[in-house]
């Protein structure tokens, strides 16, 4: 193929990073009822409420690991009225350019090395799994998806992606829900077309064969604001419930994303505001029955620590391991509890 690129080294198959890092039969059978679970809830036949919580990065493993045994403990307390999946993202979508998740680079202080990016986050998503907690991850690179795909219960495509027609076409044949964000423009019919690609069959080329996806009839909407401001309030929600009906839209479901740019205070993201936006949705969730019937849910960005730091202005040595978000700021642990069983309680 002529392409211009240098090829560094040859990667090991895939299967070796699975045969060395395998799951479990019990978890494979736990992935199937969470996916199940997740289904029920966008299509309504479950009211409780899904909420896809984490780091916005999952590094370091570590980190990860000790958040996910906290959150499975709270989501054993309130499984009754909330579905609780973790963000487990080892890939990130860049504006520009940056650090591309722990698949690319699972160390940060030195060069990308996909091989070891790929066992580290097989054997990190691996144990989350094994815990009781199910997962979620950003399909960016669908190309690398065999390995990590087949461990998710939820997936996103993202505000970059929802336009390209290999994302809506790998979405077609995800097996799990798959929620499709509107633009970073904060363009939401962009996402009901993509909602709609998803649902619908394809045929593509998959591992050498020419293949027709079966649709995904649990693609819907992740409303996480854009370019012009945030996009959780009545009339956007009421937009996208006309725009689903437009276009007849399978099982029409919103999640809100609390986060990015949801959460902006004078154009810069704050923690603080991800549970007001929850509250406020909830609040208007409770007084009114359509958009009760639409919301199925929320996105909350959390990890152990509160805030964020920047690789670029540290080093191998400073660089914070011990659950401080490397990219977007994030909840702490301890205000990621307390709104969690605020949810319980007021779903």
């Amino acid at each position: 193929m002529d392409l211009n690129y240098t090829v560094i080294k040859k990667l090991p198959p895939i299967e070796e990073i699975i045969a060395r890092y395998p799951l479990s039969k019990e978890a494979e059978a736990r992935i199937e009822k969470d996916r199940s679970e997740v289904h029920d809830i966008i299509a309504g036949r479950d009211d409780r409420l899904l909420l896809v919580v984490g780091p916005c990065s999952a590094w370091p493993a570590a980190a990860a690991l000790e958040y996910a045994k906290r959150l499975k403990k709270l989501s054993d307390a309130v499984h009754k009225k909330i579905k609780i999946v973790m963000r487990v993202y080892i890939q990130k979508p860049r504006t520009i350019k940056g650090w591309l998740g722990p698949v690319n680079q699972p160390d940060p202080y030195k060069v990308p090395d996909i091989a070891e990016g790929a066992a580290y986050c097989r054997e990190m998503m691996v144990k989350v799994v094994e815990l009781g907690v199910p997962i979620a991850d950003e399909a960016v690179f669908t190309h690398n998806a065999k390995g990590f795909a087949e461990l998710l219960s939820w997936m996103a495509i993202g505000a970059r992606s929802v336009e390209d027609q290999e994302h809506r076409i790998f979405a077609s044949g995800s097996y799990c829900a798959v929620g499709m964000k509107n633009s970073t423009t904060g363009n939401i019919e962009v996402a009901v077309h993509g909602i709609v690609a998803a649902q619908h069959k394809h045929h593509a080329v998959y591992d050498g064969n020419q293949v027709e996806t079966n649709g995904n009839p649990y693609a819907h909407l992740v409303l996480r604001g854009g370019e012009t401001g945030p996009n959780y309030g009545v009339d956007d929600l009421m937009r996208a419930d006309a725009l689903f009906r437009k276009h007849k839209v399978k099982n029409p479901a919103v999640l809100v994303d609390a986060s990015h740019d949801n959460s902006k205070v004078d154009g810069a993201k704050s923690t603080a505001q991800q549970a007001m936006v929850v509250k406020e949705v909830l609040a208007v969730r409770g007084v009114n029955p359509e958009i009760r019937k639409l919301v199925k849910g929320f996105m909350v960005e959390s990890f152990l620590k509160e805030g964020s730091q920047k690789i670029e202005s540290l080093t191998r040595e400073s660089i914070d391991r011990e659950g401080l978000s490397v990219t977007d700021p994030c909840l702490g642990w301890d205000s990621t509890e307390k709104l969690i069983r605020e949810i319980a309680k007021t779903s």
